[in-house]
């Protein structure tokens, strides 16, 4: 859809329009450890049943129940031990009437065995009083030899755990679409695949502008200001999963800032820039991002010709009126141009750029939660045709809402303190404590 210069468009309107220009990365196939925070592209089955094999939860002595269901304190069943039974042993001593195995936790519940009686059970195969640790007795090759006396018996099945009792043969054990974390990843691993096929985690370069900035830990001059944009948006991008870099910031020069985007493309499924995007004398990333465009629109036709084009639009928002939006280089790599102020930037980080980077990935929901939440205090004027987005800190138990900070679009030390943005739609300009509005829910 086409607009004049003038226009101005609604949040949804800029996000439509970026969203509707990005689909999926291609999906590759990744060891498991490089999978985590990707998604899978692929239902995986389980190819044998988790666990293998009966093995057992406790360490103690394998038993058939028979000989102990009767056992107490006063009167122990007295069972001759004939063997030791330890994680993954594979020769396995046959428990018969009259007979237990010494077995640690994990190992393979030997044939004729049908329970486990734990140490603490018993008087720990010594002849003497009650057990309480099995780590006095060191696992024997052979194991057999002495007795055990069991105050109390165990029922079928009792500290054994049953082969599939996890997962059995053919179940799913993880659909497509699921996001691998440490527990997927377990899960993986402990059923045998040592690889997957994903989306891979989408690589943000995120580019800060301005000839103020100095790097946090050097000192600053007359007019100069930490550059913390940058620090917040790498960030942001890995909080939504993506792969991100940081650029020092570039200063107000219009070919540096080209010739830093170009160097960028070639490690950038998205670049973000911030700073330079208003209508002040000194925004040269409009300049620099314009002739770029242009080159590339100049460009001729044919197999990896330069095309690209980034459109700078004014939003009906507070803070993050400025926003642009374009595709850049011969692969044509989405760049979102934020505002430069830091609450401007993050916000606009917030409604833009995180659901770029979640489409990449190809998750299911883009999108942060949107509550409804009473807020605690009256909100006195907000732009009309303005959607604002004030911080807030959200109580879930309560179901509030608490603005923190004001308005301005510096406040930065506000915004370390909140955990969620107040929405007030468009045609809102007051609001009284306890009139409840949508929330959206930050991390």
């Amino acid at each position: 859809m086409s607009h004049g210069a003038d226009h101005v468009w609604s949040v949804t309107e800029h996000l439509d329009s970026i969203l509707g220009q990005l689909t999926p990365l291609e999906a590759i196939e990744l060891q498991l450890l490089d999978a985590q925070g990707c998604v899978l592209v692929e239902d995986v089955t389980v190819p044998v049943a988790l666990p293998p094999f009966e093995n057992s939860s406790m360490d103690g002595y394998a038993v058939r129940v028979a000989d102990t269901q009767a056992a107490t304190r006063e009167h122990p069943a007295v069972l001759e031990v004939i063997g030791d039974v330890a994680a993954g042993s594979d020769a396995l001593p046959s428990v018969g009437p009259g007979q237990a195995a010494r077995i640690m936790t994990g190992a393979p519940l030997p044939p004729g065995a049908e329970a486990v009686v734990p140490v603490e059970w018993t008087d720990g195969g010594t002849g003497g009083g009650p057990a309480t640790t099995m780590a006095a007795h060191s696992l024997d090759p052979s194991g057999a030899g002495g007795e055990v006396r069991v105050h109390q018996g165990a029922g079928k099945g009792q500290f054994v755990r049953a082969r599939g009792s996890d997962v059995a043969a053919g179940e799913l054990a993880l659909a497509a679409g699921t996001v691998l974390g440490p527990p997927q990843i377990g899960l993986l691993a402990a059923i045998g695949r040592s690889a997957v096929t994903v989306r891979p985690r989408p690589r943000v370069v995120v580019i800060s502008t301005g000839s103020e900035l100095v790097q946090p830990g050097d000192e600053l001059g007359p007019g100069r200001i930490y550059d913390s944009n940058s620090f917040v948006l790498t960030a942001a991008a890995r909080d939504a999963g993506a792969i991100a870099y940081r650029v020092g910031a570039v200063i107000d020069e219009v070919e540096t800032l080209r010739a830093a985007i170009e160097d960028q493309m070639v490690r950038a499924d998205i670049i973000v820039t911030t700073g330079g995007v208003s209508v002040g004398a000194y925004d040269v990333v409009k300049e620099a991002l314009s002739s770029l465009g242009g080159a590339m629109d100049q460009a001729e036709d044919g197999p990896g010709a330069a095309q690209g084009h980034v459109e700078f639009r004014k939003l009906a928002m507070q803070p993050g009126k400025p926003q642009g939006f374009g595709r850049i280089g011969p692969d044509c790599i989405p760049l979102l141009a934020l505002p430069g102020n830091p609450v401007s930037a993050y916000v606009s980080f917030e409604l833009f750029v995180r659901p770029a980077i979640r489409t990449l990935m190809g998750v299911g929901s883009v999108h942060r939660d949107v509550v409804r939440a009473a807020c605690v205090t009256a909100i006195d004027s907000s732009p009309e045709g303005r959607r604002q987005f004030l911080r807030g800190r959200y109580d879930r138990t309560s179901g509030t809402v608490t603005p923190v900070g004001g308005a301005g679009s510096h406040l930065v030390a506000a915004l370390a303190h909140a955990n969620a943005l107040i929405v007030l739609p468009e045609a809102v300009t007051s609001t009284e404590a306890g009139d409840e509005l949508d929330v959206v829910v930050l991390g």
